[in-house]
């Protein structure tokens, strides 16, 4: 975890655990991470393996109840941001930290002009008025790509198209400034030139203002062309942190590299079939004993089915917690 004086946020010992009828779900389970000014962690992992629910939680977005921090320290600006105060949440989410929900098309306000849902962020942070208000929104809109931002400004979101949308949100998270952007899942459902065009507008921006980015995602792709490091999540748990280079060229998780394997390449052989992570993600309210990972791991011993496995740095930068990892670093 990163220690300079140039980490702007960091999530300490994060559990996120929901009481349902069935039990006790641990969604997020010890998560720790840490982002730098101006770089971008990507937080990789299957659907359901607590990458969105780590984010929301980070900014106490998630509804306690049915959910509860039983620990768990968020650093930002020399708060904890888990024992803040609502009202001081309030002043920071949307301002100083901002995030880019993974549904466009449910996260704007349908009754709500696409301006007017703007122009808010800035009358409730900044105190702008109106049409100053407006004048900053319009500009934005232009720096995402939207055309004609000065007609459009005034339309509602169902007469944008998907790729619309996502530039709206990402406009709107944007507008203050943040010094934090999470990005759950920015590209999800889009066509890949308007997935590169939206990756390349998010890294522009983040290039001008210097802002530290959170990027959700389960498209490895995505994450070589852009983040500096990578977290790989399992099961509610970081299983395997370093640099995006170290991740790649030496994955030590054999989740990771399961993950890293069955990603198509241009130098493979036509027919030969991608290879697959037998079996599917564990219940993360029945999970098995030892480490969650074991029954899909071909590596695993009766020590991984026993015991959660302890975190072997490999390097500086680069950890993962296994058990067959001892014989790698």
């Amino acid at each position: 975890m990163a220690t300079t004086t140039d980490t702007v946020l960091e999530v300490c010992d994060l559990r996120t655990h929901f009481h349902t009828d069935d039990g006790l779900v641990k969604a997020v389970d010890g998560v720790s991470f840490s982002v730098r000014r101006g770089e971008t962690l990507g937080l990789v992992g299957e659907s359901g393996s607590g990458k969105s629910v780590a984010c929301l939680s980070a900014l106490r977005l998630v509804p306690t109840p049915p959910a509860a921090h039983p620990s768990g320290v968020i650093r930002f600006a020399g708060k904890d941001l888990l024992t803040l105060p609502e009202r001081d949440l309030e002043r920071l989410r949307g301002n100083r930290l901002a995030m880019i929900f993974q549904d466009p098309l449910t996260a704007l306000n349908p009754y709500l002009s696409v301006g007017r849902q703007l122009t808010e962020v800035l009358e409730v942070h900044e105190g702008a008025t109106p049409a100053a208000a407006r004048r900053a929104a319009i500009e934005m809109l232009t720096r995402v790509g939207i055309p004609a931002a000065g007609q459009r400004i005034d339309q509602y979101p169902h007469q944008f198209s998907g790729g619309m949308r996502q530039r709206v949100m990402i406009a709107m998270a944007l507008l203050c400034g943040p010094e934090v952007l999470f990005a759950d899942e920015p590209t999800t459902a889009l066509d890949v030139t308007i997935q590169a065009q939206i990756l390349d507008l998010i890294g522009e921006l983040q290039a001008s203002l210097g802002t530290a980015v959170v990027l959700v995602t389960h498209d490895l792709g995505v994450v070589a062309g852009t983040a500096d490091r990578v977290a790989v999540m399992y099961a509610g748990r970081i299983v395997e942190e370093g640099t995006t280079a170290e991740v790649f060229a030496n994955p030590l998780h054999p989740y990771t590299q399961g993950l890293l394997a069955s990603m198509p390449r241009i130098d493979t052989p036509s027919r030969q079939r991608l290879a697959a992570i037998p079996g599917l993600p564990p219940d993360l309210g029945q999970l098995p004993s030892g480490c969650p990972f074991h029954p899909r791991c071909q590596q695993a011993g009766d020590r991984c089915r026993q015991a959660y496995p302890e975190v072997v740095i490999a390097s500086p930068t680069h950890r993962a917690a296994c058990w067959e990892t001892e014989a790698v670093s």
